[in-house]
Parts: C-alpha cells; structure tokens; sequence
C-alpha cells in the first residue's frame, strides 16, 4: 500500500553535509527496495499498479511504494531513503546538474496532458481578465502549462490574470471549487468531479501534442552499477506493470481505486483513458527532454549548455527491449 513519507531531519542534515551519496559496494544483491512517487496523479500509478498486480513479487522483491511529496523526490533518492522513484523529469533534471548520481531510466509521458479549467461564471477566457488562476509552485511544469494553456487562450499572464502559488497538486482542486481561485490546471480524476460541479475546461492542452518529458523512473547510476540484476528486475517488473494497466482495464481500475481511495467508475474510467495511451517502450525522449532543459534555461543558463544524453540511461530498458521480451509481451495481447 502506498503511504506518504517524509525524510526525518537527520537524513536532511546529510544531505547538506555530505555532496554525493552512493550505495555501498560489494554488498549482496538487495531484494527489498522502495520506490518513491512524488505526487498523486495518474501519471505516477505504474509502480503501485506493478505493485497490486504482483509482478515485484514475481521477480523475487520486496517492493514499498511511499510518497516522497514534490521537492523531496529527488532528495529521497540521493540519501538512499528510496531506490527508485517516479516523478517529474523537471525534478530530475533540476537535481541531476547538482548531483549527478541520479538519472531517469525511462519515461511515462511524453507530452503535456493537463486542462485549464474556471468555475462556472467564467464560461470563457475573456471573462478570465483579472481573476486569479492557480498552480503549484514557482518555475515548475504546472506553471509553465498554466502560462502556455493562458497565451494559447490570447491572454497575457504577467498581466492579464494574477498567478497563485498552491504549494501542492492535491490542493487545486479544492481551491477551485471553493472559490479561493478563478481557474486551475486540473488532470483526472479531479478533472472529472470539476466537470461535474459545472467548471468549464477552456483548454485541453493535451489536444496540442506539445512534448515535455513528465513522468520519469529514476534511480542512482551507482545503485545501478552495483545492483545491475536487481535493476533489470525492477524495469522488467514496471513494463510488465505498463502492459497490465494498458490491457487489463477492470483489474487496473480496481487497483487505482485503492490509490485515489475513491469508488467513483466515471472518475476511474476517464483516468485509466488519460493515461491508456502510454508507449508499451517507456524510453525517455530526447525531444521532450530537451523542452524540459529549455524550460529550465529560461531562468538558468546552464541548463542551454546541457544534452538530454546526460540525464538518461536507457540500458536496462534497451536490454529488455534487445531481447524481444516487450514484443513477445504485446504480441500475446
């Protein structure tokens, strides 16, 4: 079962004190790990849906999934509090430049699929002048699609709309419906229930295709030079966990109710839909990646000097791939 985790203090104090933190070497292969997910959203569901279909079990791990909440992904991840995590690749790659250990194995979602959505008295963008719209945090990805989502919508957001910073996902919804914000950016299953108190979505932005790398499997490179059968264990157990949440619908939905803790079919139904399309070879895209470092580059220079190549290992994901075992697994479907 998922549970929500925070890194005591003492962890956080070494992480200040000690730059690099690797795994120690010469240790027996590991079977228990965790694996970290850094927000509730449907784009970070395929370890606890690799998890409740039994497929770590199957590979011989222990396997728990916790919630390392927004900036404290990556920081689980350099102390060691997890072995794995899947979050954004905008928290990677923010934390790779400074520590370099850590890099994505592959990718979930290739392009930007959340909506714009207003209460119901602002049926339109030209209503939205002057009022305030929502989003998490400042620079992250959900600012920078609630700013894209506004400019496609012909207004300005440095002048046209006053920004809020919510501080968290799981909050923007309860602020738009109780009124404390004019529009948000929203993705299922709250899209759903918003839809339902009469919001109006004034752009879908994933009807755009606009490619940004956002869900990522992250890991260390020490974790996996020195747990290399462990790794491949773990990518084999998540495209398996892939293949079941894109052809085992019923099963799938029923372990996602158990995540968003909500009996709802038609909320259920339209998050299984949002995230079905996802690519049966989860590889990190260099395109994406690199909109990702562009976006990064608009407030630090250093990232323009950086290749979507340094953050990326695909090896174990190509391993798997080279064999024929993602074709054989399809191709019984």
């Amino acid at each position: 079962m998922a549970r929500s985790y925070r890194i005591p203090s003492i962890t956080l104090f070494l992480l200040l004190a000690v730059p690099h933190f690797a795994l120690a070497q010469g240790k027996p292969e590991k079977e228990r790990i965790r694996i970290g997910y850094s927000s509730r959203a449907i784009v970070h569901t395929i370890p606890y849906v690799t998890t409740g279909a039994g497929f770590f079990r199957e590979e011989g791990i222990q396997v728990e999934v916790v919630q390392t909440t927004g900036p404290l992904a990556p920081l689980a991840l350099i102390s060691g509090d997890v072995d794995f995590s899947n979050m954004s690749g905008l928290l990677l790659i923010s934390a790779s430049v400074q520590y370099p250990d850590l890099v994505m194995l592959g990718g979930f979602t290739r392009y930007i699929a959340q909506s714009l959505l207003s209460r119901p008295e602002i049926p339109a963008a030209k209503e939205l002048r002057g009022k305030i719209v929502g989003v998490q945090r400042p620079g992250d990805a959900i600012e920078r699609n609630a700013r894209f989502a506004l400019r496609h919508l012909g207004l300005n957001p440095d002048k046209d709309v006053k920004l809020v910073y919510l501080g968290s996902t799981e909050v923007m919804w309860p602020a738009l419906e109780s009124g404390k914000v004019d529009a948000t950016m929203l993705s299922p299953p709250t899209s759903v229930l918003a839809r339902r108190a009469r919001m109006n979505v004034l752009v879908n932005l994933s009807d755009l295709k606009l490619e940004y790398q956002g869900s990522v499997v992250a890991t260390r490179r020490s974790f996996i030079r020195d747990h290399p059968n462990l790794t491949q264990r773990v990518v084999r157990a998540l495209v398996r966990g892939l293949y079941f949440f894109k052809t085992r619908r019923e099963d799938t939905l029923q372990i996602l109710s158990k995540f968003f803790v909500t009996k709802d079919r038609e909320a259920l139904e339209e998050t299984w839909k949002y995230n079905a399309d996802m690519p049966a070879k989860p590889y990190a895209v260099d395109t994406a990646v690199q909109a990702v470092l562009d976006h990064l580059a608009e407030r630090d220079p250093r990232y323009a000097q950086r290749k979507p190549a340094d953050f990326i290992e695909p090896g174990p994901l190509s391993e798997l791939d080279r064999s024929g075992y993602i074709d054989r697994l399809y191709g019984k479907h």
